[in-house]
């Protein structure tokens, strides 16, 4: 891929690099950017025009202090009880800013699913394979991208999980 398709998409150098050596340069095209950003998912998806839980977000938490990544619709949150018992850990937190940004590479707000400076385990809700397209980060929360969730989640390296809060 060349830089300048890089640039005119607004996707993070690094998330570009990734979507390259993954073979997906086909969706450079497809990446949307929003000059007033969109830090949230419900941000996200009035830019886009899409139901808040097409929105797909990459959570870092930290299980007994290892970074682990959770992908999860935007519509619901984590229960980290659940992702506690999911990965036979002691104790699961919200990742501080810190953390989130030397394990992937991005900060909060922007982080895609995958092309992170780090290898984690990555947890991907089932909710998300609700939708025939979900839409994620592309490295900045300026810009986001398409795709179906089995990609996704399949270049992600996830597992498919049940770590939704419910609702009563």
């Amino acid at each position: 891929m060349t830089t300048s398709a890089a640039e005119e998409s607004g996707a993070h150098p690094r998330f570009a690099e990734a979507l390259s050596e993954l073979g997906l340069d086909d969706l450079h095209p497809r990446i949307r950017r929003f000059p007033d950003g969109a830090r949230t998912a419900v941000e996200a998806a009035e830019a886009i025009g899409c139901e808040l839980s097409e929105i797909c977000k990459s959570l870092i938490f930290a299980a007994d202090g290892v970074p682990v990544l959770v992908l999860m619709d935007g519509a619901s949150r984590v229960d980290v009880e659940l992702v506690r018992r999911e990965l036979g850990a002691e104790k699961v937190t919200r990742a501080r800013a810190e953390l989130v940004r030397e394990t992937t590479g991005y900060a909060i707000g922007g982080v895609p699913p995958f092309g992170h400076r780090t290898r984690t385990r990555v947890l991907a809700d089932r909710s998300l394979l609700d939708h025939e397209t979900v839409w994620a980060a592309a490295g900045t929360p300026h810009t986001v991208f398409p795709m179906d969730p089995k990609t996704l989640i399949a270049h992600a390296g996830g597992t498919l999980v049940d770590v939704r809060e419910q609702t009563a």
